[in-house]
């Protein structure tokens, strides 16, 4: 299991269209892979609960990546909050 905690930095948070890039990213993986926000976890391979978390800006989550693929799983979220601008 590996687990990672980001800060938001994004002025938006995560909004709809870097959520989908989320999800995307964690979906193509067989790992089990979850966002933690305030005592709320959610799988991170669904945008409803992704989108249900409302999750803005200066906000810190925690993602958590479970299964064979668990490494590469992690790099592709931790990329993606990078590429988008919602983390540093």
């Amino acid at each position: 299991m590996e687990k990672r905690e980001f800060h938001v930095t994004s002025e938006t948070g995560i909004h709809a269209r870097p959520a989908t890039l989320l999800v995307q990213a964690a979906s193509k993986y067989t790992s089990e892979v979850s966002l933690q926000y305030q005592d709320k976890s959610v799988n991170l391979k669904s945008i409803m609960g992704v989108m249900s978390l409302g999750v803005g800006q200066n906000a810190d989550i925690t993602i958590t990546t479970d299964g064979d693929d668990e490494a590469d799983a992690m790099k592709a979220v931790a990329d993606t909050m990078v590429k988008e601008g919602l983390s540093k």
